[in-house]
């Protein structure tokens, strides 16, 4: 058997191994919620929603100063619920908490808590305060998280990569992939284009699926005669899926545009800091002489492909059950 066989099968197995692990949602982020109702003044009653998964029991709420919690109820006196909430644990098996405070004037409010950010000033009543900084940088690190923890979009993206190579045509691709995403990103999030999540998903594994395959071959197709169009309107497809994390997370109803272009741009630099790895990556292994490259790009590209393919399946599956 020769080197270029071994590398080939052992690329085909890791990538089996990974596809038998791999979970359906794969774009969806490793996120807790709860929720707070104001049941009289200063009081609360609050819990874990029903989504929480095993291992809760890490993340543990720091109230306001003030504030003293026995059981599910939190009481915080005359002063209200003011102050910082802290959640520690956040970042370990949860990349974010949201907590949705119901006030007793009927006005509701969702925080997100992250390990970057790991506390949030709350002012005692509906509105609120914070501060255009502090939304920035909490949306900013959410659209980072997302894109980083999404399996399927960075395979994407990787897939254009082989599709592409780094040439010059490479910054003219990933150019009209950002603009499609951010263009029905924004519609979806601000409610003027609505689609159900279930057929974005299965498209999207199926946009990664068609990359990966036509990156495999070397015939002049459409998309690689003009990749930029091909990422273009797949890349409309995942703003949908973008979109779908950011309605999950909520925007502020103050500074909710600078919320949504730091989403944005988060998504933007996790994206760039994929690109800039696969460069890396690629720059080692053509140094390292025990690796022909061809023959893991080939393997690679099928692990992908077979990846994808579970994906699309499990997901139209959803859809006509």
């Amino acid at each position: 058997m020769s080197a270029g066989q071994r590398w080939r099968r052992l690329c085909l197995a890791f990538w089996l191994a990974l596809l038998g692990g791999a979970p359906a949602g794969a774009h969806e982020m490793s996120m807790a919620e709860m929720t707070m109702h104001e049941t009289a003044r200063g009081e609360f009653i609050w819990q874990w929603t029903a989504g929480m998964r095993a291992g809760s029991g890490d993340l543990r709420p720091a109230w306001p100063t003030g504030c003293d919690a026995d059981a599910n109820i939190l009481r915080c006196g005359s002063g209200g619920l003011a102050g910082t909430l802290a959640m520690d644990g956040v970042g370990k098996d949860f990349s974010a908490v949201l907590v949705k405070l119901h006030w007793l004037d009927g006005g509701m409010r969702v925080y997100t808590i992250t390990a970057g950010q790991p506390r949030v000033q709350l002012y005692g009543s509906a509105d609120d305060k914070r501060g255009m900084g502090e939304i920035a940088s909490a949306y900013a690190l959410l659209g980072m998280e997302h894109i980083l923890g999404g399996f399927d979009h960075l395979l994407f993206v990787i897939s254009l990569l082989f599709l592409v190579g780094f040439r010059r045509q490479l910054v003219w691709t990933i150019s009209a992939f950002t603009l499609a995403h951010s263009i029905t990103l924004a519609l979806s999030a601000l409610g003027w284009l609505v689609l159900r999540p279930p057929p974005v998903e299965a498209t999207i594994a199926l946009s990664i699926m068609l990359v990966a395959g036509e990156a495999l071959h070397q015939r002049d197709t459409l998309a690689r005669r003009w990749p930029a169009l091909v990422a273009f309107l797949f890349g409309l497809v995942h703003g949908l899926g973008f979109a779908g994390a950011l309605k999950e997370i909520g925007l502020p109803d103050n500074h909710l545009l600078v919320a949504l272009l730091t989403f944005n741009l988060g998504v933007e630099a996790g994206q760039l800091l994929t690109v800039a790895a696969a460069g890396l990556v690629y720059l080692v292994l053509r140094r390292l002489p025990v690796l022909p490259p061809a023959p893991a790009r080939v393997a690679a590209l099928y692990g992908i492909g077979a990846l994808a393919a579970y994906w699309s399946i499990e997901r139209i599956a959803a859809i006509l059950a």
